[in-house]
Formats: C-alpha cells, structure tokens, sequence
C-alpha cells in the first residue's frame, strides 16, 4: 500500500478538528443550524492554515448522505464524505485557479451550473488560489456568482486576497484564516507522533513548531522528512544534520561573544556557523529569532508564554538576555532584517555579515544624547555590558573624576571669592569631566551662596543648558568635584532667568527670535560635541 503523508493522513475530518480556527467553524456550523449559508464565500490567508480542509468540511456538512438535510456533523463515511475526502466528488468540483485561470475555463464552468447535482444537495465549486484569474475570467463570472442556481454554492480561496477584484470580494463572505501558533502546532504534532508510536525529545517539537511559521501543514512535511530519517528518537539534533538547521549552541555562542563585546571571539562564532554549511541569510534568521525570544523574555518574564521554549533553553537565554537591554535588543533585530535584504543581492555577504556581528560586539546599546555626552565628556570608553571604564584604551580600575581629589583650595569667604575662581574651576571642570559639562556649565553664573548651598542661574536663553545639566547625573558630579575642590561640603542649586525674575535679579524674559534660538543650538558646545561623536548634521530643530 502507498504511503499516505502525514499532512493527508491527518487532515481534519470535522469542523471541530481544525486546529486555530475556531470562530470560522463555530460562524460556519451556526449558518448550518439557522439554514444561512451563503452562495459564495472567500476564504483567505496563508499557506497550510486550513483553507481547503475547511472548505471540503463545509461541503461534506452540506451533501453529507446520512443526513435529511445540511449537518454540522458530517458521518465521513458516506459515498458523498468520502469521495470529497480525496477530492473525486462528482457534486464538488476543486479546480486550481493557477491552471484554470483563463475565460474560456470559467465560461466552461457557468455554463455548467445550470445542472443540477448528480446525486447530492448541492454542487459545489472550491477555486484554490483564485487570485490567479485573469481580470476576464473573473468579470465572465461576476454575473454567475450574483445569482446563481439555488443548487450551486461556490468557495473560493486565496493566499493573496488584495488580487481578487473588489467585485468578487463583494459577492462573498469573507473569512480570514490566521496563522496557527506555535504552542497548537506543537500539541498537534506531539499527538501524531504519539499515533504513529514514535519516540521523540520535547526539544524537538518546539523547535519543529517554530519552524513551521504558522503553518500545520509545513509543520507536518517537515516531521514527514525527519521521520524518513529512520533515526530514534527523534531530536533537535536531526534538525541540525538533515535539514541543515543552526547548531544551538552555536548560534549560543556567537550571541554570549556579542554580550561580551569581544570581537575577535564574535568573528570567530560566525565562522563555526558558516563552515557547518550556513548561509549568511540562515544565520541571520537564527539570530532574529533568538534575540526576538530574548527580547520577550526580558520584557515580559522568564515565564512568559509568549515564547515557545523548553525550560532548559528558557534559562540559557535569560541569562544571555542579561547582557543586553530591551533596546540593544530591538536595534539588533531590526539591523539584521536590514542585513538579509541587503545580503540576497551582494556580492559580499560574508563581509556584510562581519561589519554587523562587530557592530553589535563593540556597540550593542543605543545611545541616546545624554549617554553619549557621558562618554565624551568622561574620555571614557564604557564597556556595555560588564560595565567596565577604560582611559586611554585602559582599564584604569579607578573611582570616577568626580570623587578623585582635586587638590584642596582655601576655604570660600563667599560668593565673591566663587565668582573670583570660577573660570579655574571651569578647567578643572573640564579637565575632569569633559569640555562638555563644562562648556554647559559655563552658561550659568554664581548669583547666591548661603550656608553651603551654591546657586548658578542660567540666561534666558540657556534653558536647554540647564535641562542637560540636570540630566544624566551631572549634577552630582559637579558638586562632588567643587566639594574637593573648595575643602568643604556644596550642594548646587540651577535656576533659569525666569525664576531669578522672581526674587528681583533678572528683568522680564523677553521674546527670543526662531533665528537667535536656532544660532544658540547650533553653537551650544554640547550640540557640538554630539554632532562631532556622530559626525551627524542638524535637519531640523523641534521646540516643545
């Protein structure tokens, strides 16, 4: 006897058999019950989702023999059931719309409607992959499929239902079959293997369910090639030999090299992957998928059921996960879809790849305005990951500047011996922390300085400055260095012109042009130390 494939074999037989599409068997069984089922209708989505299953299902339901009338319970034994199981019904007439796509066929196919069925209730076309009608095809059976014979009822299916003109869509009822989850797949598949008594790993059908991209029958074909293997139980390791999957350690490794920051291990992991027969496009694909889990998991939970892993590979990627942020994650994600269309038409695939895995190994964050004004002004090079601070290429193992001795100076007699020093501490500001820090400090001036509280009021026209200021820990750093600077405790307090105003020092904030706020940015010192770090020009200035 021949071999029956799986996909066929264990094709639903009854509306409650279709796996992931409940709401259109249960709309589809209560148009059965109420006696509303339409003449015609479009069932939509992608491949190996049931479209076709569902559509013999409802033909069996109409035409099944064994009942007086249309059932939501078809017998599947009767001549009629199994004769549109394999698709050799005289009633129900399947034509791929691929082949049979021109006029001549479709005016075959109206004229025939007017027979009644040989020895059914209805007779029923079902049109897989209608989109590939021809617009004459299509208008020779508009006329048809807005009235037809009371005998003839029509189910057309389409993975691409933007091809279908709007005027056929308008005389269907349109169901839009969605992609089949991974955790349905995997039961369904599990179920199989346990009916054609096989031994498996857990490991196995999670993976194999994952690669089927929401699709059952993609899911079965796949089982189909692993079991002709003759190899048991099967593993996640016959995915890797004979259907030329990732190694996971391997796509492990290279994701533990770019949390480390460590480029020349990183260029390394990508070559093991490359000569176990990888491309560069497969490669990409594993790293989308398992940054994808990553960025799941740390957003969500380790216990999130958003992600279809065994419990050992839960707590191998949540603790890669611990070396990247939410963010890193999400760059790199998008980065490599980018990198697999630009890798299909390159000539350098490998080089391409390599830029990319050693811009995630020394680069792994975003880094927004602030994080890169710190490193500027720091003259550190921040490790992202273990946190590491290098001066000069080094790992210098030392306190940050702001808490370095600075070399005590007096002790202040007031605001006027501040103001006398403060262009000194300006440099040593900038000598410790960055020109930047200090290039936006030097917007502000000394205005008061009561019992160890110093206040610095920035311009009117500063008020940026003074937000940046504020930001990223600044702040603190500033009055950690006066502190040692000066021999004694200073706490600083920023203040706007405007609020100055308040206690008499400043007059009224006066209206500022678009084009003097536009020159102020540009030529703020840390507007020019973060378009300097990025090489990056100005395209346009938002005021909120």
């Amino acid at each position: 006897m021949a071999y029956t494939v799986l996909a066929r074999k264990y094709r639903s037989q009854r509306f409650e058999d279709v796996i992931g599409q409940d709401p259109i068997a249960q709309t589809l069984q209560n148009a059965i019950r109420t006696d509303r089922v339409a003449h015609a209708y479009l069932f939509v989505g992608t491949r190996g989702v049931g479209k076709t299953t569902m559509a013999r299902i409802l033909a069996k339901a109409l035409n099944c023999h064994a009942s007086d009338m249309p059932t939501t319970e078809p017998c599947c034994k009767c001549d009629s059931c199994t004769a549109i199981n394999i698709g050799e019904d005289i009633d129900v007439i399947e034509i791929d719309g691929a082949t049979n796509n021109g006029v001549e066929q479709v005016r075959e196919l109206r004229q025939n409607t007017i027979y009644r069925p040989a020895r059914s209730r209805f007779k029923i076309y079902i049109i897989d992959e209608v989109h590939m009608l021809t617009v004459q095809a299509f208008n020779a059976l508009l006329k048809t499929l807005e009235e037809p014979p009371s005998h003839v009822k029509f189910i057309f299916a389409t993975t691409e239902p933007t091809k279908v003109i709007p005027t056929i869509q308008s005389r269907c009822q349109r169901f839009d079959f969605v992609n089949i989850s991974a955790k349905l797949i995997a039961g369904q598949l599990s179920h199989i293997l346990e009916a054609e008594k096989l031994e498996y790993e857990d490991d196995l059908i999670l993976q194999l369910a994952k690669m089927a991209n929401g699709s059952m029958r993609d899911g079965l074909s796949l089982l189909d090639r692993l079991i002709s293997t003759g190899v048991e139980p099967l593993s996640a390791g016959l995915l890797e030999e004979f259907l030329g999957c990732p190694n996971s350690e391997k796509v492990y490794n290279l994701i533990d090299r770019i949390g480390d920051s460590d480029a020349a291990s990183t260029l390394g992991a990508v070559e093991e992957l490359l000569t176990t027969g990888l491309s560069e496009v497969q490669i990409a694909d594993s790293l989308i998928d398992y940054m994808r889990d990553m960025m799941v998991l740390k957003s969500t939970g380790a216990d999130s059921e958003l992600v279809i892993l065994t419990a050992e590979q839960r707590e191998r990627l949540g603790r890669l996960a611990e070396k990247f942020d939410v963010a890193g994650l999400v760059y790199n994600i998008t980065a490599l879809e980018k990198l697999r269309w630009a890798i299909k038409n390159s000539d350098t695939a490998r080089a391409l790849l390599d830029a990319l895995m050693l811009r995630f190994a020394l680069s792994e964050h975003f880094l927004n305005v602030d994080s890169l004004l710190g490193q500027s002004e720091m003259g550190i090079k921040k490790n992202s990951i273990a946190g590491r601070s290098e001066v000069g290429g080094r790992n210098t193992g030392k306190v940050p500047a702001s808490k370095e001795k600075t070399g005590n100076l007096p002790l202040l007699d007031g605001l006027g011996s501040i103001r006398r020093n403060w262009q000194g501490f300006l440099k040593i500001v900038g000598g410790k922390l960055g020109n930047g820090t200090a290039g936006l400090l030097s917007s502000a001036a000394p205005s008061r300085f009561e019992g160890g509280l110093l206040t610095l009021t920035f311009p009117i026209g500063s008020k940026v400055q003074k937000k940046m200021c504020e930001g990223n820990g600044r702040i603190e750093q500033i009055q950690s260095l006066l502190s040692d600077h000066c021999g004694q405790p200073i706490t600083i307090k920023l203040e706007a012109g405007a609020e100055a105003d308040a206690e008499g020092q400043a007059g009224l904030e006066q209206p500022i042009s678009k084009g003097t706020r536009r020159s102020e940015l540009i030529n703020d010192p840390a507007v020019k130390t973060v378009l300097m770090e990025l090489n990056a020009m100005i395209t346009g200035i938002e005021e909120e």
